[in-house]
């Protein structure tokens, strides 16, 4: 596995300058601003994303005023207590995408949103907690105790949620199979394990955060 000034130099040499590789860095918020994060931010997060799968982005953008409405601009207590005839009501609103098991997911991942804020303060405040070193650990706790977070769902929701991470897109895994980490797309606990560990000495050998890592292993293959 070649080292961090390596793997950036390879970046820097695609894309023709340092700056040119870091300048569409995703910003990443302080644990105390994740902390900060209202539960309805989170809840509207995870639903993007929940609509998203298997549909073009620009669907989801189109309808996304209406969709915030018809959930009440995702209140994560109302959802949690969504009645039946109120699902019933969303899955014939055309202002949503009236997918029942997406619907019924919103519902379940405010429940989740309750149950751990209740034990933690803010679901925010469980992210934040949660360290970078073991963001592995953060995305299968997602995928187990969420609905419908696994696959890139989760990891995605925590981008935008200005979570420090990494995005295992084709590019990133690209890169991780040419370092060894892997040798194919991760699919078991033991290869995200060692995912999270060529990440974590990325992150040693450059001072750098998971994010920054993740966009420049990307820019070495797109």
């Amino acid at each position: 596995m070649r080292s961090f000034d390596e793997i950036l130099q390879i970046a820097i040499d695609r894309k023709g300058s340092r700056e040119a590789v870091m300048d569409d860095v995703p910003a990443i918020k302080t644990p105390d601003e994740v902390a900060a994060l209202p539960d309805s931010q989170v809840l509207a997060t995870m639903a993007e994303g929940i609509f998203q799968t298997g549909l073009a982005w620009t669907v989801v953008r189109n309808k996304w005023p209406g969709i915030l409405e018809a959930f009440h601009h995702f209140d994560v207590g109302r959802v949690a207590m969504m009645s039946e005839d109120w699902y019933d009501e969303l899955l014939a609103d055309t202002r949503i995408i009236r997918s029942a098991p997406k619907v019924r997911a919103i519902q379940q991942n405010a429940v989740f949103i309750q149950e751990v804020a209740a034990e933690a303060g803010s679901f925010g405040r469980k992210l934040a907690d949660w360290p970078a070193t073991d963001f592995a650990g953060l995305l299968l706790w997602l995928k187990k105790n969420g609905s419908r977070l696994g696959g890139q769902v989760g990891a995605y929701a925590l981008r935008r949620l200005g979570v420090d991470s990494y995005i295992l897109s084709g590019s990133v895994v690209g890169r991780l199979v040419a370092e060894g980490v892997v040798d194919k797309a991760p699919s078991s606990q033991r290869d995200m394990a060692a995912v999270q560990a060529a990440f974590n000495t990325w992150a040693a050998q450059s001072g750098l955060p998971l994010t920054t890592i993740s966009r420049v292993l990307a820019k070495t293959v797109d």
